[in-house]
């Protein structure tokens, strides 16, 4: 297999972006980027760690990332699953990026910079959802920010309600535990109480 491995391999493939890939390009939140931002309830969160690296899904309502200024966000870590795996590579390593998406359209934006972690206590309180505040917040500092084109998207026919999956043919978080676990987690019951657990601890 041929293995290409320098950049002058790539750009004689590939050859330079035009304009339009490299003047949507900024070092800060603009105008029309923040709407996006704002409208996007589901963001993935890429971070880096001594262990690799990680992508990490995060979703609330539409806005849960704030703008705090335009080289600032700020986003609320919700409960989870306690692995802290994105948290902790953060705590270690400080480069970060994130890819927002927004239902129903094509176009995505992604982010990079640095980010820390902090638990002072009134910007945790600022980001109460039912009464209940977030652990903690990651702040990041933005270095560059730019919209990706919609042909992932659009090969994908993402929003397409037609394209749904049945969930029904794919395999349940209790069967996965199970098999991985030779029984001792998961299961039917895990599977049965999951929607309610949800409910009670989404906060």
């Amino acid at each position: 297999m041929s293995v290409i491995s320098t950049i002058e391999q790539l750009e004689a493939i590939y050859g330079f972006p035009n304009d339009a890939s490299t003047v949507k390009v900024s070092d800060h939140v603009t105008p029309l980027y923040r709407v996006l931002i704002e409208k996007s309830p589901f963001v993935s969160l890429a971070t880096s760690g001594p262990e690799g690296l990680d992508c990490s899904p995060r979703g609330d309502l539409p806005g849960f990332v704030r703008i705090h200024d335009a080289k600032t966000l700020m986003m609320p870590d919700r409960r989870g699953n306690n692995r802290c795996d994105s948290l902790r590579n953060i705590v270690r390593d400080p480069r970060v990026g994130l890819l927002f998406l927004i239902p129903g359209s094509g176009s995505t934006l992604r982010v990079n910079g640095r980010a820390y972690v902090t638990a002072e206590p009134e910007l945790l309180a600022s980001f109460k959802m039912e009464g209940k505040a977030p652990r903690t917040v990651i702040v990041m500092n933005v270095e560059e920010i730019y919209f990706q084109c919609a042909r992932a998207i659009v090969r994908s026919d993402l929003w397409n309600p037609d394209k749904r999956i049945d969930p029904a043919i794919l395999p349940t978080p209790g069967q996965i535990l199970a098999e991985m676990s030779e029984h001792t987690v998961g299961g039917e019951k895990y599977d049965r109480e999951w929607p309610e657990r949800a409910r009670q601890t989404m906060w």
